[in-house]
């Protein structure tokens, strides 16, 4: 039905990919890679007060900071979400024309830390919710290709209830199941 880009309202539809990095110089990505605006890179300030210092190519929840280049399985993962399309270039990503806004948490299953990498594609639509637009990200889904094996809701409560917070503003979630023949339900 469409490829992506803006809604009928003009806001530009973001994703958040929340893996192991990415090569920032995959050519596929093109313009397709959010970035941060309101912040200067590397002057040691929170310019734009979202509460992350620095944070102009996105997050890594590990380091605290927005050094987001590293593997291959998040590039994979950011490619078949929004690889830009129709550029005789590479393969095409689901969404021809989205920002990906690449969240690095090295699949750090910590609740801690999985919070935190969650954390920050929420306040970005929070602050964009706030400020009608105007600051922000229009932060619409978030995707995790990781997660625990034979993990139970039970042993990660706050991370699961998250993902409740996470759509009362708006962030639809996709995560991984497991990559073996087993019954998820």
């Amino acid at each position: 039905i469409t490829t992506g880009g803006l809604t009928a309202a003009n806001d530009t539809i973001v994703v958040a990919i929340l893996d192991n990095g990415i090569s920032p110089t995959q050519t596929d990505f093109e313009d397709n890679l959010w970035i941060n605006h309101a912040e200067i890179p590397n002057n040691h300030i929170d310019d734009d007060n979202n509460g992350y210092e620095d944070d102009y190519l996105g997050w890594n929840s590990t380091v605290n900071s927005d050094l987001i280049a590293g593997g291959g399985h998040g590039t994979s993962v950011a490619g078949i979400v929004g690889a830009k399309g129709d550029n005789s270039n590479g393969v095409t990503g689901v969404n021809w024309n989205v920002k990906l806004m690449i969240i690095r948490n090295d699949w750090n299953v910590s609740e801690a830390n999985v919070l935190s990498a969650y954390g920050y594609a929420l306040t970005q639509r929070r602050i964009y919710n706030q400020t009608n637009g105007q600051q922000g990200a229009y932060v619409v889904a978030t995707n995790a290709s990781w997660g625990i094996n034979n993990g139970q809701p039970s042993n990660s409560p706050l991370w699961c209830a998250f993902y409740d917070t996470l759509g009362a503003y708006g962030i639809l979630n996709v995560a991984a199941t497991a990559n073996a023949n087993v019954d998820v339900d």
